[in-house]
Protein backbone atom coordinates (compact mmCIF):
# COMPACT_ATOMS: atom_id res chain seq x y z
CA UNK A 1 0.00 0.00 0.00
CA UNK A 2 1.71 3.44 -1.10
CA UNK A 3 2.02 5.80 2.26
CA UNK A 4 1.86 8.48 -0.57
CA UNK A 5 -1.23 7.62 -2.13
CA UNK A 6 -2.68 6.86 1.66
CA UNK A 7 -2.10 10.63 2.15
CA UNK A 8 -3.36 12.01 -1.10
CA UNK A 9 -6.62 10.04 -0.08
CA UNK A 10 -7.05 12.25 3.10
CA UNK A 11 -7.03 15.83 1.21
CA UNK A 12 -10.96 16.62 0.95
CA UNK A 13 -12.95 17.53 -1.46
CA UNK A 14 -14.33 20.86 0.30
CA UNK A 15 -10.99 22.11 0.81
CA UNK A 16 -10.28 21.78 -2.80
CA UNK A 17 -13.46 22.84 -4.61
CA UNK A 18 -13.10 26.21 -2.08
CA UNK A 19 -9.24 26.28 -3.55
CA UNK A 20 -9.91 26.53 -7.04
CA UNK A 21 -13.12 28.64 -6.53
CA UNK A 22 -11.24 31.25 -4.53
CA UNK A 23 -8.15 30.87 -7.34
CA UNK A 24 -10.71 31.56 -10.08
CA UNK A 25 -12.44 34.72 -8.64
CA UNK A 26 -8.45 36.21 -7.74
CA UNK A 27 -7.87 35.52 -11.59
CA UNK A 28 -11.89 36.99 -12.44
CA UNK A 29 -11.52 40.19 -10.37
CA UNK A 30 -7.32 41.06 -11.75
CA UNK A 31 -8.79 40.82 -15.03
CA UNK A 32 -11.67 42.36 -14.94
CA UNK A 33 -9.88 45.20 -13.38
CA UNK A 34 -7.18 44.75 -15.19
CA UNK A 35 -4.87 45.16 -12.58
CA UNK A 36 -2.54 41.87 -14.22
CA UNK A 37 -4.03 39.42 -16.22
CA UNK A 38 -3.39 35.56 -15.28
CA UNK A 39 -4.22 32.69 -17.41
CA UNK A 40 -5.60 29.79 -16.14
CA UNK A 41 -2.38 27.88 -16.60
CA UNK A 42 -1.25 29.86 -13.28
CA UNK A 43 -4.44 28.16 -11.78
CA UNK A 44 -3.39 24.69 -12.66
CA UNK A 45 0.55 25.51 -11.36
CA UNK A 46 -0.75 26.88 -8.22
CA UNK A 47 -2.82 23.86 -7.58
CA UNK A 48 0.24 21.71 -8.05
CA UNK A 49 2.05 23.37 -5.54
CA UNK A 50 -0.56 23.05 -3.12
CA UNK A 51 -0.21 19.26 -3.70
CA UNK A 52 3.21 19.34 -3.43
CA UNK A 53 2.59 21.32 0.28
CA UNK A 54 0.07 19.02 1.96
CA UNK A 55 2.18 15.84 0.79
CA UNK A 56 5.44 17.03 1.68
CA UNK A 57 5.69 14.61 4.33
CA UNK A 58 5.56 11.27 1.82
CA UNK A 59 8.37 12.52 -0.91
CA UNK A 60 10.48 9.40 -0.22
CA UNK A 61 7.44 7.41 -1.00
CA UNK A 62 6.87 8.94 -3.78
CA UNK A 63 10.15 7.85 -5.18
CA UNK A 64 9.23 4.38 -4.91
CA UNK A 65 5.37 4.96 -6.90
CA UNK A 66 7.42 6.52 -9.36
CA UNK A 67 9.57 3.83 -9.92
CA UNK A 68 6.63 1.76 -10.53
CA UNK A 69 5.63 3.95 -13.58
CA UNK A 70 8.41 2.29 -15.72
CA UNK A 71 8.43 -1.38 -14.66
CA UNK A 72 7.10 -3.28 -18.06
CA UNK A 73 4.20 -4.32 -17.10
CA UNK A 74 2.48 -0.73 -15.99
CA UNK A 75 3.97 0.42 -19.16
CA UNK A 76 2.81 -1.92 -21.29
CA UNK A 77 -1.11 -1.43 -19.82
CA UNK A 78 -0.45 2.37 -19.47
CA UNK A 79 0.61 2.41 -23.99
CA UNK A 80 -2.26 -0.23 -24.92
CA UNK A 81 -5.02 2.37 -23.19
CA UNK A 82 -3.49 5.46 -24.64
CA UNK A 83 -3.32 4.35 -28.22
CA UNK A 84 -6.67 2.84 -28.08
CA UNK A 85 -7.60 6.31 -26.66
CA UNK A 86 -5.48 8.27 -29.56
CA UNK A 87 -7.50 6.45 -32.39
CA UNK A 88 -10.78 6.62 -30.52
CA UNK A 89 -10.35 10.05 -29.76
CA UNK A 90 -9.70 11.00 -33.60
CA UNK A 91 -12.92 8.99 -34.43
CA UNK A 92 -14.30 11.18 -32.66
CA UNK A 93 -13.12 14.50 -34.04
CA UNK A 94 -13.74 13.13 -37.10
CA UNK A 95 -18.18 12.02 -36.06
CA UNK A 96 -17.81 16.54 -34.43
CA UNK A 97 -16.70 17.41 -37.88
CA UNK A 98 -19.61 15.49 -39.48
CA UNK A 99 -22.09 16.52 -37.08
CA UNK A 100 -20.53 20.81 -37.38
CA UNK A 101 -20.72 20.74 -40.75
CA UNK A 102 -24.78 19.75 -40.22
CA UNK A 103 -25.10 22.20 -37.27
CA UNK A 104 -22.61 24.87 -37.54
CA UNK A 105 -24.16 26.72 -34.57
CA UNK A 106 -22.73 24.09 -32.33
CA UNK A 107 -19.62 24.99 -32.64
CA UNK A 108 -20.72 27.67 -29.78
CA UNK A 109 -19.41 24.78 -27.82
CA UNK A 110 -16.40 26.03 -26.78
CA UNK A 111 -13.64 24.72 -24.02
CA UNK A 112 -14.01 26.92 -20.49
CA UNK A 113 -11.21 29.43 -19.95
CA UNK A 114 -9.54 26.43 -17.39
CA UNK A 115 -8.01 24.92 -20.55
CA UNK A 116 -5.02 26.33 -22.43
CA UNK A 117 -3.48 25.97 -26.38
CA UNK A 118 -0.11 26.52 -24.48
CA UNK A 119 1.80 23.12 -25.16
CA UNK A 120 3.85 23.24 -21.94
CA UNK A 121 0.79 23.45 -20.01
CA UNK A 122 -1.36 21.00 -22.27
CA UNK A 123 1.40 17.94 -22.34
CA UNK A 124 2.70 18.77 -18.80
CA UNK A 125 0.86 20.87 -16.37
CA UNK A 126 -2.52 19.60 -17.39
CA UNK A 127 -1.63 16.24 -17.03
CA UNK A 128 -0.47 16.64 -13.37
CA UNK A 129 -2.90 18.95 -11.83
CA UNK A 130 -5.99 17.25 -13.34
CA UNK A 131 -4.76 13.61 -12.46
CA UNK A 132 -4.18 15.12 -8.69
CA UNK A 133 -7.64 16.74 -8.87
CA UNK A 134 -10.17 14.43 -10.71
CA UNK A 135 -8.83 11.16 -9.73
CA UNK A 136 -6.70 12.28 -6.36
CA UNK A 137 -9.46 13.98 -4.76
CA UNK A 138 -12.39 13.81 -6.39
CA UNK A 139 -12.77 9.87 -7.59
CA UNK A 140 -11.32 8.86 -3.96
CA UNK A 141 -13.39 11.22 -2.05
CA UNK A 142 -16.57 10.15 -3.84
CA UNK A 143 -16.02 6.45 -3.75
CA UNK A 144 -16.71 7.52 0.21
CA UNK A 145 -20.28 8.05 -0.50
CA UNK A 146 -21.61 6.52 -3.71
CA UNK A 147 -20.68 3.13 -5.39
CA UNK A 148 -16.59 3.19 -6.42
CA UNK A 149 -18.38 2.47 -10.44
CA UNK A 150 -20.85 6.02 -9.87
CA UNK A 151 -17.41 7.53 -8.44
CA UNK A 152 -15.78 6.44 -11.47
CA UNK A 153 -18.65 7.94 -13.84
CA UNK A 154 -19.15 10.86 -11.69
CA UNK A 155 -15.84 12.22 -11.83
CA UNK A 156 -15.13 11.21 -15.46
CA UNK A 157 -17.81 13.19 -16.20
CA UNK A 158 -16.29 16.47 -14.55
CA UNK A 159 -13.16 15.87 -16.31
CA UNK A 160 -14.97 16.07 -19.70
CA UNK A 161 -16.99 18.87 -18.88
CA UNK A 162 -13.55 20.92 -19.36
CA UNK A 163 -12.70 20.08 -22.89
CA UNK A 164 -14.68 21.04 -26.21
CA UNK A 165 -17.37 19.93 -28.13
CA UNK A 166 -15.89 17.54 -30.28
CA UNK A 167 -13.59 16.09 -27.62
CA UNK A 168 -16.15 15.57 -24.82
CA UNK A 169 -16.89 11.59 -25.14
CA UNK A 170 -13.44 10.95 -25.93
CA UNK A 171 -12.21 12.54 -22.50
CA UNK A 172 -14.43 10.83 -21.23
CA UNK A 173 -13.91 7.67 -22.17
CA UNK A 174 -10.24 8.55 -21.18
CA UNK A 175 -11.24 9.60 -17.89
CA UNK A 176 -12.82 6.06 -17.27
CA UNK A 177 -10.15 3.97 -18.45
CA UNK A 178 -7.62 6.34 -16.14
CA UNK A 179 -9.95 6.12 -13.35
CA UNK A 180 -10.28 2.04 -13.19
CA UNK A 181 -6.48 2.22 -13.68
CA UNK A 182 -5.67 4.27 -11.07
CA UNK A 183 -7.91 2.26 -8.80
CA UNK A 184 -5.86 -1.12 -9.94
CA UNK A 185 -2.37 1.22 -9.31
CA UNK A 186 -3.36 2.86 -6.56
CA UNK A 187 -0.62 4.94 -7.93
CA UNK A 188 -1.41 8.75 -9.02
CA UNK A 189 1.59 8.33 -10.90
CA UNK A 190 0.99 5.76 -13.15
CA UNK A 191 -2.28 7.90 -14.23
CA UNK A 192 -0.74 11.05 -14.60
CA UNK A 193 2.76 9.42 -17.25
CA UNK A 194 -0.56 8.05 -18.78
CA UNK A 195 -2.36 11.42 -19.57
CA UNK A 196 1.24 12.74 -20.28
CA UNK A 197 1.93 10.89 -23.02
CA UNK A 198 -1.87 10.79 -24.47
CA UNK A 199 -1.57 14.48 -24.44
CA UNK A 200 2.19 14.33 -25.84
CA UNK A 201 1.27 12.02 -29.09
CA UNK A 202 -1.80 13.79 -29.75
CA UNK A 203 0.03 17.17 -30.11
CA UNK A 204 2.95 15.65 -31.53
CA UNK A 205 0.52 14.15 -34.24
CA UNK A 206 -1.10 17.63 -34.61
CA UNK A 207 2.10 19.12 -35.12
CA UNK A 208 3.27 16.51 -37.49
CA UNK A 209 0.32 16.60 -39.90
CA UNK A 210 0.92 20.28 -40.94
CA UNK A 211 -1.04 19.67 -44.34
CA UNK A 212 -3.94 18.13 -42.28
CA UNK A 213 -3.71 14.69 -44.41
CA UNK A 214 -5.84 13.24 -41.56
CA UNK A 215 -9.20 15.48 -41.86
CA UNK A 216 -8.42 15.94 -45.44
CA UNK A 217 -7.57 12.41 -47.24
CA UNK A 218 -9.89 9.72 -47.55
CA UNK A 219 -7.80 6.77 -47.36
CA UNK A 220 -6.01 8.25 -43.73
CA UNK A 221 -9.50 8.96 -42.75
CA UNK A 222 -10.94 5.39 -43.62
CA UNK A 223 -8.18 3.80 -41.62
CA UNK A 224 -8.83 6.34 -38.60
CA UNK A 225 -12.35 5.71 -38.51
CA UNK A 226 -11.58 1.91 -38.79
CA UNK A 227 -9.29 2.17 -36.00
CA UNK A 228 -10.96 4.19 -33.68
CA UNK A 229 -14.29 1.34 -33.79
CA UNK A 230 -11.95 -1.16 -33.38
CA UNK A 231 -10.63 0.71 -30.48
CA UNK A 232 -13.90 1.92 -29.24
CA UNK A 233 -15.44 -1.85 -28.99
CA UNK A 234 -11.90 -3.27 -27.30
CA UNK A 235 -12.26 -0.29 -24.33
CA UNK A 236 -16.02 -1.07 -24.09
CA UNK A 237 -15.61 -4.39 -23.46
CA UNK A 238 -12.55 -3.84 -21.29
CA UNK A 239 -14.53 -1.07 -19.55
CA UNK A 240 -17.37 -3.52 -18.89
CA UNK A 241 -15.43 -5.96 -17.52
CA UNK A 242 -13.94 -3.60 -15.32
CA UNK A 243 -16.82 -2.51 -13.83
CA UNK A 244 -17.97 -5.87 -12.85
CA UNK A 245 -14.79 -6.35 -11.43
CA UNK A 246 -15.41 -2.81 -9.36
CA UNK A 247 -19.23 -4.12 -8.10
CA UNK A 248 -17.70 -7.53 -7.16
CA UNK A 249 -14.75 -5.64 -4.97
CA UNK A 250 -11.95 -6.69 -6.85
CA UNK A 251 -10.41 -3.74 -7.44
Amino acid sequence: MSLFNEKLKEITLKEVLLLIIILFLIQYFLNQLNIVHIDSIWIYIFLIFYFIFKLRGEISAAKGDIGEVFKFSTLKVIFIVVILNIFFSYGMLYFSKFILDIFPHFNLFKSPAVLTGSLFATILISPISEEFIFRGVFLNRLKLIVPTTFAVLISSLFFASLHSYGAIFAAFVFAVCVAILYLKTENIFVVIFAHFLNNLIAETIMILDSNNILFTNVLAMGTMSILAVASFIILLISIIQQFKNLNSNDI
